[in-house]
């Protein structure tokens, strides 16, 4: 009786303990199964469906490739590493490759939010182990081990099973601790730091929501039309608009995400962040602060709860921890900066003028400067009837008659870092510098094409002109140097141009919003401006990575390509003298210090991007970076000794509150412009040689 009431409890407690188990097992995978699409989610999933069958500028058809675009598209979404699902839940998930197309057709969001669940599961695993390595102690870590760890893992393949995933975050927890050994923090404060990462990270999960799912799935098959092309949610549709470009009204930056991290793509011009003068295009936010409070760790957190943190009220002052996009990639050191928030105001944005005194050839000349950071317009003002509102071509028409007065050999139209703005204002301004015509072509989803135009007859500049651009130039930018270099009113000079060329509108939804891409621009001469963007006349060495900022950069662009031109060609002035300008203009930067520090750079930067593995390894992680900040000190000094500047000891990093340099520098100061200046001189001096020549040739023949 009692072996068998004994055999009774026990046979029970292993019941009980399996029981138990088995429960434990499902709650891991039953965790997030309470995120399900409702229907209002299932209408708006056919509306998207709808409107881009219907209105998207390319209306490529939603079929098998479609849909396998999509599987690779919300794959790279949730695991753009490679470092949560393993080969066994990809194989899981291949039934779906070819399905999405009929499952968006029908409204069945199921699989994208079982994907999502799984995501969600693998993800707290990975982040529990991360934590586990942690707390264990860090001084567990060898360093003296010749380990690598593959940091570029776009296309590396997926891990076999929970211990490749293992031995993979083990290494990624060993890289994280090792470069911030390297970056000066001491062993207590690393553990601190990542514990409270990672557990961050994991009570951000719990706070997942059925719309971060939908927003997450829908966007992945809305991108694979274009990278403009985006779903917004109710919140996010009334506040920002995330993902591939997000305009910050408290600090005036437009950011993307970018795998863990926050970057940024651009400034606004006049904004509190350019003006800062500490935060650049490609560095990565990795903590965000308010006033004088704790500084928190962002890393990992969606795009759009970083933004919640930055912005605020005008005023007040945000606080932002960031990885300099100079630093070399292993190099975690971080710089703080102080900005406060404000609107950008439109006087601040204003078009302003210069002369660039020069000395060319043995003879002095002055060129007229103007810089336009936007195309901006009031229209509340206009809208009131107001006679002296603002507007970037009343500005610029202003300026240009105070050039005249001033009896300027020619003028530059400075358009570095302008990111666009208003059509109008791009088209009225190329008014200025041409007689009459077509401007810009706008080419709808049906094939129509409209014609934008200056009816105004004669030009108001007819003088000798450039127009400075670079790789930040974008939309309205690029329309308006599309416009003088295809009436050949200008040289075009600088780097290749951002490539943006398209139009979109907003549609709402029944839930949330569509940006929906409608329209692309087209030059005069029939070219678009879309990926390419404007190439010019003399190219500049670029002053970012073009891999990583502009058009072509984004995932799923699309293509350049032309329709048939409004203009007739003409004969293009400049081209015969152009390898003669692009020589000189070789000639005389090959030893200019500013030209050759941004040369090496690019290819100090191209050298340390083509390496795709670290080592996990101190020793040598240290001499890496030693030989990196010796070559980059060395770029620095070079550049310094030849302009008559004190060489560094060491490299500087900006610290906290520091106050900016004072930019206010002399146009001669400026290499890029000063240089343009030369090169439109150039020309002047070719075309009167030129023209002497006939005069002389006419003559004797006389």
């Amino acid at each position: 009786m009692k072996r068998s009431l004994t055999c009774t409890l026990l046979a029970l407690l292993i019941g009980l303990q399996a029981t138990a188990a088995s429960a434990k097992a499902t709650s891991a995978a039953d965790a997030w199964d309470y995120l399900q699409p409702d229907r209002d989610q299932v209408i708006a999933s056919l509306n998207v469906v709808e409107l881009l069958k219907r209105h998207h500028y390319n209306k490529p058809p939603l079929n098998d490739a479609r849909s396998a675009k999509i599987f690779d598209s919300y794959l790279k979404m949730l695991d753009p590493a490679r470092s949560y699902f393993t080969a066994s839940d990809i194989a899981q998930f291949e039934k779906w490759r070819t399905e999405f197309d009929d499952l968006l057709k029908s409204g069945n969001l199921e699989p994208g939010f079982a994907i999502y669940r799984l995501h969600l599961e693998r993800l707290q695993q990975r982040l529990e182990y991360a934590l586990s390595l942690v707390e264990n102690g860090i001084d567990d870590f060898d360093f003296t081990r010749d380990e690598q760890l593959l940091i570029d893992r776009e296309n590396a393949p997926w891990p076999a099973d929970r211990a490749a995933l293992d031995d993979l975050w083990r290494k990624r927890v060993k890289d994280e601790i090792l470069r911030l050994k390297i970056a000066g923090k001491e062993p207590q404060a690393i553990a601190e730091l990542l514990t409270k990462r990672y557990r961050n990270q994991l009570s951000r999960l719990e706070q997942t929501r059925s719309e971060d799912v939908f927003q997450t799935y829908i966007n992945a098959f809305a991108q694979t039309y274009d990278p403009h092309t985006q779903y917004l949610s109710p919140e996010n549709a009334e506040n920002f608009d995330i993902n591939m470009s997000l305009s910050l009204e408290g600090i005036g930056a437009v950011l993307q995400s970018d795998n863990e991290h926050v970057k940024v793509v651009r400034l606004v011009p006049a904004g509190p962040a350019e003006k800062s003068k500490q935060i650049q295009p490609a560095d990565k936010i990795i903590g965000v602060a308010q006033g004088d409070d704790e500084m928190v760790d962002v890393v990992g957190w969606r795009l759009d709860e970083v933004v919640k943190l930055i912005r605020g009220p005008k005023g007040s002052v945000v606080r932002l921890e960031v990885i300099p996009a100079s630093n070399a990639p292993n190099d975690q050191s971080t710089k703080t900066v102080a900005i406060t928030r404000e609107a950008v105001k439109l006087e601040e944005q204003a078009a302003q003028k210069s002369i660039l005194k020069l000395e060319h050839r043995g003879h002095d000349y002055k060129i007229g400067v103007i810089e336009i950071p936007a195309f901006y317009l009031d229209f509340k003002a206009l809208r009131a009837g107001d006679p002296n509102y603002k507007s970037t071509t009343r500005d610029v028409k202003k300026l240009l008659a105070e050039l005249k007065e001033e009896n300027v050999d020619g003028v530059v139209i400075d358009l570095r870092n302008n990111g666009g703005g208003s059509l109008q204002e791009a088209t009225e301004l190329t008014g200025l510098f041409i007689d009459e015509g077509p401007t810009v072509l706008v080419r709808n989803s049906d094939g129509r094409v409209d014609v934008l135009a200056d009816d105004s007859e004669g030009s108001f500049y007819s003088g000798p002109m450039a127009v400075l651009v670079n790789r930040l130039s974008a939309s309205a930018s690029e329309i308006f140097a599309g416009a003088m270099q295809d009436y050949h009113r200008a040289l075009i000079i600088g780097g290749q141009t951002f490539g943006k060329g398209t139009v979109q509108t907003i549609q709402p939804l029944n839930h949330g919003e569509l940006k929906l891409t409608l329209a692309k621009f087209y030059r005069v001469s029939g070219q678009s401006t879309q990926h390419q963007g404007v190439l010019p006349d003399i190219a500049y060495p670029a002053d970012v990575d073009i891999n990583e900022i502009g058009e072509s950069a984004l995932p799923e662009a699309l293509p350049w390509d032309s329709i048939r031109a409004a203009i007739d060609p003409e004969r293009n002035p400049f081209k015969p003298f152009l390898d003669e300008l692009a020589a000189r203009h070789a000639a005389r930067t090959e030893h200019n210090p500013d030209f050759v520090f941004t040369r090496e750079r690019l290819e100090l930067a191209q050298d340390l991007m083509d390496d795709t593995t670290v080592s996990l390894n101190e020793q040598k992680r240290r001499a890496e970076q030693a030989a990196i900040e010796k070559r980059q000190l060395e770029l620095e000094n070079a550049r310094r000794v030849a302009k008559g500047e004190e060489p560094l000891a060491k490299l500087e990093h900006d610290e906290e509150n520091t106050l900016p340099e004072d930019e206010d520098i002399a146009p001669e100061d400026d290499a890029y412009l000063s240089e343009t200046g030369h090169i439109l001189l150039d020309y002047l001096g070719l075309t009167s040689a030129v023209a002497q020549h006939n005069a002389k040739e006419s003559t004797t023949a006389d």
